[in-house]
């Protein structure tokens, strides 16, 4: 189990969620986004906004996935 938080993971907080894998992780993530979207959180829409961006090129979104799934397995362990 590893635990991380959202800023370490792209956004903008420091709520923590604990997940076995990354893609446990990356859900865990994007529910919280999802709730921040919908209570209109700036500081979240901001981040959103970034990633939005970061979208609309190509192989990025790729890159910036693999380099969140590196720091997930080089988090130790809780």
């Amino acid at each position: 189990m590893k635990t991380m938080t959202c800023k370490q993971l792209g956004g903008a907080c420091d709520e923590t969620f604990s997940a076995n894998t990354f893609e446990e992780m990356a859900e865990l993530s994007k529910q919280h986004g999802m709730e921040m979207f919908q209570k209109g959180d700036e500081a979240h829409l901001k981040v959103m906004g970034e990633m939005k961006a970061l979208m609309e090129k190509p192989g990025a979104m790729e890159e910036y996935f693999a380099a969140k799934r590196k720091e997930f397995d080089d988090h130790p362990e809780d």
